[in-house]
């Protein structure tokens, strides 16, 4: 099973080491990363596999949801399924 990971913020250090670590603490391996910055705005998206994760989803999408609130960023975490059916046409 996969999931996206989305982040959206102002850029500081530290944002993919925050949101890499949660997932290696969760077991969670990231598959591919893109990230960007426009002027002071940083964006990522991730692909992972959370089929090896030893935390519920639920609970996983929580944690980085803090951590980003934490931070002044928007971290969401979308089920592949439901990524998928939402860009069906």
């Amino acid at each position: 099973m996969r999931a996206v990971i989305t982040v959206i913020g102002k850029d500081m250090v530290g944002i993919l080491a925050k949101v890499s670590n949660r997932c290696a603490d969760a077991n969670v391996n990231i598959l591919e990363v893109t990230q960007t910055v426009l002027r002071d705005l940083f964006a990522m998206i991730m692909l992972v596999d959370i089929s090896a994760s030893n935390l519920p989803f639920e609970t996983l999408s929580a944690s980085l949801k803090k951590d980003g609130a934490e931070m002044g960023l928007s971290i969401h975490v979308m089920h592949e399924d439901i990524f998928n059916s939402m860009h069906r046409i």
